[in-house]
């Protein structure tokens, strides 16, 4: 008799206990998710999170799902070239009356000139050549000859910079070019680049270049940062040749790991002022590093009429802002299309508003057609890619699945007008969370080549119908669903 009071005594006090942490858990985790101002659909994932998985949610919470503090942020929102605003002024003005460009700019291609210049000071620059590439061994040929033939200065931004031997092949011409009086300047993101320690561009130092880490954001999981990565890829040799896409410096962008085969990517080579890139990689530069600081920015920022015609802007986001100026500048290109759009993404985990826009497009009776990879990097990322390819597909998109390797280019294209080129994903990471830059081309010449690398890429892909995406295991299409859930944080 006693050992049964004692017992229940003991479950009361064990089944209170157990409600009282239920409830302290669901108090703290609204606190804590409501507390930072985020997308809505991500503050209910991460609620999830929290809820269902009380101590291994707060740890996942506290590695990727904080954000960065507004002072390190703030870093970021300088705008360190002074006479950028007055030119970018100056060229709203020419543009109205089209004194400026040779060829005249549609009214939506205006729309999105000004859209971009009032929320990015992105000059709208006409470069003598952009150049194109699909496949990573003529892309670092060529990249590895323009290093070679510098003179003045290097600067390379990556996400992820390898230590392996396209890794070490770039770097040996680095370090050769600085012992030469160049001045080299590697900026990389530590998590992007895991593996790739300081002591990797150890030479480099010595031989006085510099190489640093994104706002010092290192891959040490206690650093509690880990979800905000400089996604960029940008290079920018002597302000007159410049580089952006989606290519990273590493071995398997050669096609050389067995998990992914052949790596299908984009990216472009642009010849002029380029002024844009310079900025943007000064910019992120002088946010990083405090004691290798760049104090004048003149011999690298001029200001200069165009001198060419080919006619783009180089637009940047990151969560240094609210608004999301490359995800807003995908929603304008989806809405101009009237009788093509044509996108590639690795992944397609659109949020609402773009998923809508892609909607409206379809129902108006454009062709989109979307193609992602049809093998996976990320699991979840893979899955819920798939959710809203069905989706999609039963609205009326062509959907492809690519089957020669890793799809991973990051394209627009829309009515064989105006692209986009970079390194923003389809997804609410690059959306919401990365530093991303891409550029906006409106250029024909570009366009008409990108589409042709789509229909070629069409030959080794596999379309997938509503009815084939309705023949999809239970299991799978469970798994897909539950993928989606996660989507606003994977």
């Amino acid at each position: 008799m006693v050992l049964e009071s004692l017992w229940m005594i003991n479950w009361f006090i064990i089944k209170n206990a157990i409600v009282l942490i239920v409830v302290l858990n669901i108090v703290f985790s609204v606190f804590t998710v409501f507390r930072e101002k985020r997308d809505i659909s991500a503050t209910w994932a991460w609620l999830l999170v929290l809820i269902l998985l009380p101590v291994v949610g707060l740890i996942i919470y506290s590695i990727i799902g904080r954000k960065l503090p507004q002072k390190r942020l703030s870093r970021l929102q300088v705008d360190e070239e002074k006479n950028i605003k007055a030119a970018i002024e100056a060229q709203k003005v020419e543009i109205e009356a089209n004194q400026m460009t040779a060829k005249r700019l549609e009214e939506s291609e205006y729309r999105l000139v000004t859209f971009f210049q009032n929320t990015d000071d992105a000059f709208l620059s006409k470069e003598k050549q952009v150049s194109l590439f699909t496949d990573g061994t003529r892309l670092f040929e060529t990249m590895i000859n323009d290093i070679r033939a510098a003179t003045k200065h290097i600067h390379i931004e990556f996400y992820t910079f390898y230590n392996d031997r396209i890794g070490n092949a770039i770097l040996k011409e680095l370090e050769k070019k600085a012992l030469e009086g160049v001045e080299v300047r590697v900026l990389y993101d530590s998590w992007g680049s895991m593996g790739t320690t300081r002591k990797f561009f150890s030479q480099l130092r010595a031989n006085g270049g510099f190489a640093e880490q994104f706002l010092g954001v290192g891959s040490n999981i206690l650093n509690l940062r880990l979800n905000f990565r400089n996604h960029r890829k940008i290079v920018v040799i002597d302000g007159e040749i410049g580089y952006i896409g989606g290519f990273n410096i590493g071995d398997q962008y050669l096609g050389r790991d067995k998990k992914f085969g052949y790596w299908r990517d984009t990216h472009l080579r642009i010849e002029g002022k380029i002024l844009s890139l310079q900025s943007r990689f000064l910019r992120d530069w002088s946010a990083t590093s405090n004691k290798i600081k760049i104090t004048d920015y003149s011999k690298y920022i001029q200001i200069n009429r165009p001198n060419g015609d080919r006619q783009l802007q180089i637009v940047s986001s990151g969560p240094e802002h609210d608004l999301e100026k490359i995800k807003l500048g995908y929603i304008k290109l989806i809405n101009m299309s009237q009788e093509k759009l044509w996108i590639q993404s690795p992944y397609l985990i659109p949020d609402d508003s773009v998923l809508d826009a892609l909607k409206l497009s379809i129902k108006s009776g454009v062709d989109v057609r979307i193609m992602i990879p049809n093998k996976p990097d990320h699991p979840f990322v893979y899955r819920a890619s798939q959710y809203y390819a069905r989706e999609l597909a039963i609205a009326g998109a062509k959907i492809y699945f690519y089957e020669n390797g890793f799809m991973h280019a990051k394209t627009m294209v829309v009515d064989g007008k105006v692209a986009s080129v970079g390194s923003a994903n389809m997804d609410f990471r690059s959306f919401k969370l990365n530093f991303e830059v891409n550029a906006f081309l409106y250029d024909r010449q570009m366009a008409d080549e990108l589409e042709d690398a789509f229909l070629d890429d069409i030959k080794v892909s596999k379309m997938m119908t509503p009815k084939d995406f309705e023949e999809q295991s239970f299991g799978l299409r469970v798994k897909q669903t539950l993928s989606r859930l996660l989507a606003p944080i994977l």
